[in-house]
């Protein structure tokens, strides 16, 4: 659906003389003010609202001097107590250098009271911050805000009041809703008549909030059309009250807004019927798409502290919705959200954080969600580290550790104890007023390699890198040790004794072994030489008496050439044998013996 440009606002026309006389008063007023040229004025911003009852909401105290150069400021704002309370001050982006008097409130008295000084050259312009004032609503009805007294001075060296002109405020407290908040307020029809329409209820899918911020531009607002409805007049400005007017827009349930400007605006809209127009219903929507202007990350302390929660100084502004909170990020540690309510003179205080170079990034988000970012870097400095005094490199597992030393005074001092294969244990203690700290270790150790260092951390929570390990060893007691040395060696010697004693053993073993085998080989040996004598002799008669047939047959008759020839092979194969036989029996009664 097509939608109107909010900032081309409707005209009413005027027609007749009276045109003319408008012009003729307006031209007057402005010839009649020559000395505006020289004024300052003090206001509210903004000035008038409506909250339901235990809605919270901003207020800002603005100063204009727009041709002479101001540089001090005080006022006192009054408020009605039974109407509104005060839950915070803030200060953050206001031109003031120097605060005479701090900002304080009182609920009782129903005032806010400031005085402050801007530092030469001063300052020239319009709309410069003061301070801003979160109410919260406490029971219904009207409340106005008022400045008295108050003075502007201008940094003319003599301090003359060139304030001129006091603005006022009022907010209205209506009744909390549930559900969905419909409209903002409704007014009822001009006329009066009777039977023209109730003030529609109205809703919006893009700014469903009238008390939240959004950065869409588009905005989108329906309502349910009674019966008899004949026409509908819409309106959007950025007055809470205004009369859309008599002229109908034609007979629709929704419109659309395209390419709204940031800020408070105000949607109206009225129904007509046969009876006339009704009664209007006022929603406010709310616009901000610009993220907070950039800003700085000021510490308090120095870029190198010993200070472990260094106070840091979170002063961003924004126009128009506002700062609603700060994201703190420390190197790789999670997000912290902090509130601007929750801080003194726009101050917050880190978490402790350990010694070394850390960076801390800030993100400054307005109520629409809009943020800017920046970043700082700081350093922990750390403490000098404990000196050790007396301390033993060497117990027994009958003795107590404990370590004598000097550290800062009243300070927390801590000694880690690290054993090969354990977890790390720790143990502390108390530095007194001089520094002096005695460290007992509540239990004996038992024996073994050990190694300790020592931390201090001091009242703030700063702390000291850890001392260079100390190595200690536990053993026993010195006739334990020998008693165990001695053991050991007997040990020892038993074993060499029992395994030569195994080895003469064997020895002997084999040996008589050999002995039996020789023995039994002695007999073997004389049996085989008892049967090859017996066995060679027998052979010898044979070939004897073969040989003597042999001589005998030869006395008869001349023997054949082949009976020669085997008489006398039969003799050398005898001879041979009988020389082999007696040598080799001859070498193995050597080998017996």
């Amino acid at each position: 659906m097509g939608g109107k440009k909010i900032s081309k606002l409707k005209v009413k026309w005027l027609c007749g003389p009276e045109v003319g006389v408008m012009i003729f008063v307006m031209s007057l007023c402005w010839l009649a003010s020559p000395a505006a040229a020289q004024a300052a004025t003090m206001y509210f911003s903004p000035n008038q609202g409506s909250h339901t009852v235990g809605q919270s909401f901003s207020v800002n105290v603005l100063v204009t001097s727009s041709d002479q150069a101001m540089n001090a400021v005080s006022g006192r704002v009054n408020f009605p107590s039974d109407k509104l309370e005060v839950t915070s001050v803030n200060k953050s982006g206001s031109i003031i250098n120097l605060w005479v008097r701090e900002p304080s409130f009182s609920n009782s008295d129903g005032s806010v009271t400031f005085e402050g000084i801007v530092l030469n050259p001063g300052y020239r312009g319009s709309g410069g911050k003061v301070i801003s004032i979160q109410f919260r609503t406490r029971a219904l009805g009207s409340a106005v805000l008022s400045i008295s007294p108050a003075s502007v001075l201008a940094n003319d060296g003599q301090g003359t009041n060139i304030l001129t002109g006091l603005g006022s405020a009022s907010f209205g407290g209506e009744v909390p809703v549930t559900g969905p908040q419909a409209s903002e307020a409704s007014s009822p029809s001009p006329s009066g008549a009777a039977g023209v329409p109730a003030a529609p209820k109205v809703s919006s899918t893009t700014h469903p909030d009238p008390n939240k911020w959004y950065t869409s531009q588009t905005a989108t607002f329906s309502w349910d059309n009674q019966p008899g409805i004949t026409g509908i007049n819409v309106l959007a400005d950025r007055n809470p009250t205004t009369n859309p007017g008599s002229r109908s827009d034609g007979l629709r349930t929704s419109y659309t807004y395209k390419d709204v400007e940031e800020g408070v605006w105000y949607f109206h809209i009225r129904l007509l019927n046969s009876h006339g127009w009704g009664a209007i219903s006022h929603f406010r929507f709310q616009i901000d798409t610009t993220p907070p202007p950039p800003f700085f990350v000021k510490l308090k302390d120095s870029a190198q502290t010993t200070n472990p929660q260094p106070a840091m100084v979170l002063a961003a502004t924004d126009e128009p919705s506002g700062i609603a909170f700060y994201r703190l990020k420390i190197g790789d540690q999670d997000f912290i959200k902090v509130s601007p309510e929750k801080l003194t003179d726009n101050t917050y205080i880190l978490p402790p954080q350990e010694p070394g170079v850390h960076t801390v990034l800030v993100q400054a988000v307005d109520q629409a969600g809009n943020f800017s970012t920046a970043a700082q870097d700081f350093e922990i400095v750390p403490l000098e580290s404990p000196q050790l005094i007396d301390y033993p490199t060497e117990l027994t597992p009958s003795e107590v550790l404990v370590v004598r030393g000097k550290t800062y005074p009243k300070a927390k001092v801590e000694l880690t104890l690290l054993a090969e294969g354990r977890a790390p244990v720790k143990q502390e203690t108390d530095s007194d007023a001089q520094g002096n700290f005695v460290l007992t270790w509540p239990s004996k150790l038992t024996a073994g390699a050990y190694q300790f260092s020592l931390q201090v951390t001091d009242s703030r929570g700063a702390k000291s890198v850890s001392t260079q390990p100390t190595v200690l060893l536990v053993n026993e007691r010195p006739l334990v040790r020998a008693g165990q040395v001695v053991v050991s060696y007997l040990t020892i010697v038993i074993t060499i004794i029992s395994l030569l004693l195994s080895l003469l053993m064997l020895a002997w073993y084999s040996v008589s072994k050999v002995r039996r085998l020789r023995k039994r080989l002695r007999t073997e040996v004389t049996e085989a030489e008892q049967a090859l004598h017996e066995s060679f002799a027998t052979i010898k008669s044979d070939i004897k008496s073969q040989l003597k047939l042999l001589d005998k047959a030869k006395t008869k008759r001349d023997l054949t050439r082949e009976e020669e020839k085997v008489s006398k092979q039969l003799q050398r194969t005898l001879a041979q044998a009988e020389q082999l036989v007696s040598k080799e029996i001859e070498d193995i009664e050597k080998e017996v013996k």
